[in-house]
């Protein structure tokens, strides 16, 4: 699935910001996000916002992948092991 994620504008921001302050703050997007699920579970879910802590985890996603020099085939390498993995689990009922 394609997101218009600017790259560019990741870039920059880890520039201006630092790759320190920045790997920071996708931990925090992550807990926001972990916060939301766990509202929705307990039947509080707010649909907008857990669009946007989801927005925010995939933009830190790119931030990550850029700060770390992680390519998306390796990280497609590394879905395609899980999703077969899943799917032997489902077939095995584990």
């Amino acid at each position: 699935m394609a997101y218009n994620i600017d790259e560019s504008v990741i870039s920059k921001s880890i520039k201006y910001y630092g790759a320190e302050i920045q790997s920071t703050v996708c931990m925090e997007e992550c807990a926001e996000l972990i916060q939301a699920i766990s509202k929705a579970k307990r039947g509080k879910i707010n649909r907008d916002n857990m669009i946007e802590e989801i927005a925010d985890v995939l933009i830190c996603i790119e931030m990550l992948k850029q700060m770390y020099m992680i390519s998306d085939e390796k990280i497609n390498k590394w879905i395609e092991k899980k999703q077969a993995r899943e799917a032997e689990r489902m077939e095995k009922n584990e």
